[in-house]
């Protein structure tokens, strides 16, 4: 029986998987074949972005990973959601649109990423957008990414801005704009009251091609190779074994975590690990797995002293009839929207040369053990510190593919982020402490008054504190011998075979990491066609 052959190979549809089936299958002589471990993006909850709040409990479109107990949080492990459908994390996330700061970038070019410094990323950015504003110096309307404004308010909202005003912190109508340090409201990849994943906007248009072939349900177990040439996977779908054959590169898409396991998995990382693990080492790469960062949430929740935030319109019968019927109408409202509306980016220390902290304020609490509203009016700051210094680690669990990897994210690992961490506490508190949101306070639910010393504020985050789910960082790339991948995303050691996702990010951005993932893409498909023989 012959092997399917294509010219590329895509392991993953998550976001840049999308990106790299459009792009990359644009030219009708090229074949492509994408694979996808998880299924099509057909449940109706993905696309309705009210839908987060299932979609973040369930396993069907969801690796739904827990990280190793650490000291580091109390004993806990926590939780990491991943997208397992088309469109990967995107089909799941909260739709936040943010680009990150030029800094971030620079940071990387001059770590050694050469070329993925901010001015040669900006075009990619423009690339993405179909901005609802109108195209601008900042924003461009030709992109297949819907990034659109909310168009209702909040009085509890309206509140948290001008309370965050009157500390000093200026607004700002574009965290992807001029400058990022203020506060105001995200832009959301919604279009028309619809999640705009990257299936949605990247792949679906383009489903048809003749020379695309999108296979879901397909579990990659290992990268073949001849020599230190990739040549192809073996992966399973329904129970039964399959080949394929790359002529040109294989292209591996599988994110912070799955990319990194099926590196290892086919003999390329770290060789004592690996032999531990029964696997013969290809490569050793003693980095591969390693620079893991993630933001580290804090949550703090208060309870309002009247019914003015979504927990009285979700548990109102008249609220959830008006909800419905804005959304079947108008596409608009609180169904149409992502949880989180408000933004705020501010400096722990007033002299730090950009913001390092972010804020995601929603006029909502929920119940631990259901995920639901609370029956009580609340709001709830949802803080994290934008460049930790501590970094994990992802190792494997075993040789099956099928286990999930060890997640040893190290939170809260630097006297630095420690200090952040406290700060970011004490500056919620005087948030809510001022008018006019201190004037809708009944009590702080989280942590709580009994709170106060540095030592029980840091207590509070290791025991409290979540993923925001923003990994990154474990295919670092660089031009030194020790970055997995080098600035063309090609891993080291062996040919034929790169790595494309937020994995290669040498370090976090400042913000969310959807947009910065799109663009990372969007330039290796450039880079990838332009070296084409």
């Amino acid at each position: 029986m012959n092997t399917p052959v294509c010219d590329y190979l895509i392991v993953g549809g998550g976001t840049a998987g999308c990106v790299l089936a459009n792009r990359l299958s644009a030219d009708p002589s090229c074949r492509v074949i994408l694979l996808e471990a998880g299924g099509p993006d057909d449940d109706k909850w993905i696309h309705i972005p009210a839908g987060i709040r299932y979609l973040l409990r369930e396993k069907k479109h969801n690796w739904f990973y827990m990280t190793e107990p650490s000291p580091l949080t109390n004993g806990r492990s926590v939780y990491w959601p991943r997208g397992k459908v088309l469109g990967g994390s995107s089909s799941i996330n909260g739709m936040v649109y943010i680009r990150g700061q030029r800094t971030d970038f620079d940071r990387w070019a001059a770590s050694g990423a050469t070329g993925w410094d901010w001015d040669s990323l900006f075009p990619y950015f423009l690339k993405i957008e179909n901005q609802t504003r109108g195209a601008d110096a900042y924003h461009a309307v030709d992109g297949p990414l819907t990034v659109s404004d909310r168009t209702n308010r909040s009085e509890v909202w309206t509140r948290f801005i001008a309370a965050a005003e009157q500390l000093g912190i200026p607004r700002n109508p574009d965290f992807n704009g001029a400058d990022q340090e203020g506060v105001g409201y995200y832009q959301a990849t919604v279009g028309n009251g619809r999640r705009c994943s990257a299936a949605v906007g990247y792949l679906r248009p383009v489903k048809g091609r003749a020379n695309l072939s999108v296979i879901t349900g397909a579990m990659v177990h290992h990268i073949s190779f001849e020599q230190r040439r990739a040549t192809g996977v073996r992966y399973e779908k329904d129970g039964h074994w399959h080949e394929l054959r790359a002529a040109r590169e294989v292209l591996v898409c599988g994110g912070s975590i799955n990319s990194p396991q099926l590196l290892m998995l086919s003999g390329i990382g770290p060789a004592a690990h690996l032999q531990e693990m029964g696997i013969t080492p290809r490569v050793d790469a003693p980095q591969l797995g390693k620079n893991l960062q993630d933001h580290l949430q804090l949550r703090l929740t208060y309870r309002l002293n009247r019914p003015i935030s979504f927990n009285d319109q979700f548990h109102s019968l008249a609220g959830k009839v008006g909800m419905g019927l804005e959304y079947l109408l108008r596409r608009s409202g609180a169904i149409a929207y992502p949880t989180a509306q408000v933004g705020l980016f501010t400096r722990s220390l007033p002299e730090l040369a950009s913001p390092d902290i972010q804020y995601h304020f929603s006029n909502y609490t929920t119940d631990e053990k259901t995920g639901m509203p609370d029956r009580f009016p609340g709001m709830t700051f949802s803080v994290c510190h934008l460049r930790p210094e501590s970094r994990g680690e992802i190792l494997l669990r075993s040789p099956d593919p099928g286990q999930h990897p060890r997640i040893l994210p190290n939170y809260l690992a630097t006297p630095e982020d420690c200090r952040v961490a406290i700060e970011e506490v004490r500056l919620t508190r005087r948030l809510a402490a001022t008018q006019p949101l201190a004037d809708i306070v009944a009590e702080e639910l989280a942590p709580g008054p009994d709170v106060q010393s540095d030592e029980a504020c840091l207590d509070f985050a290791r025991s409290n504190g979540t993923s925001i789910y923003h990994p990154v960082g474990t295919c670092r790339m660089g031009s030194d011998a020790e970055a997995v991948v080098d600035p063309a995303l090609c891993v080291r050691g062996v040919s034929h075979l790169r790595v494309v996702d937020a994995s290669v990010m040498p370090t976090l951005i400042s913000g969310n990491t959807y947009a910065a993932t799109l663009a990372i893409a969007e330039r290796a498909a450039d880079l990838i066609l332009n070296t084409r023989p």
